[in-house]
């Protein structure tokens, strides 16, 4: 049950800020936040799996990598290539 009040809660936040963002003239786009624990700046594939695991090193780099960290980063990347590449306005 917990689960599901927290993905209502997160829902109805995503709701609100799209709606504000609409009146600002602000451009929301999601990003599939999927795997970006587990890939490295490199992009190479796949890392650790499981939350267990906190940090963990890129075999093709050699890159060691914080989860929460390298999170933030792939995700701040991946919203970048998208405003790189156009998001069409809607």
């Amino acid at each position: 049950m917990a689960k599901s009040v927290l993905d209502a809660g997160f829902t109805a936040f995503t709701t609100m800020l799209k709606y504000k963002c609409q009146q600002a003239g602000v451009l929301f786009e999601e990003v599939n936040e999927a795997y970006t624990t587990q890939t490295s700046r490199c992009r190479s594939p796949k890392g650790g799996a499981g939350l267990e695991i906190r940090e963990w090193q890129c075999m093709a780099c050699g890159t060691l990598h914080d989860r929460d960290i390298n999170s933030a980063l792939n995700i701040l990347a991946l919203g970048h290539e998208r405003l790189a590449g156009g998001i069409p306005v809607l």
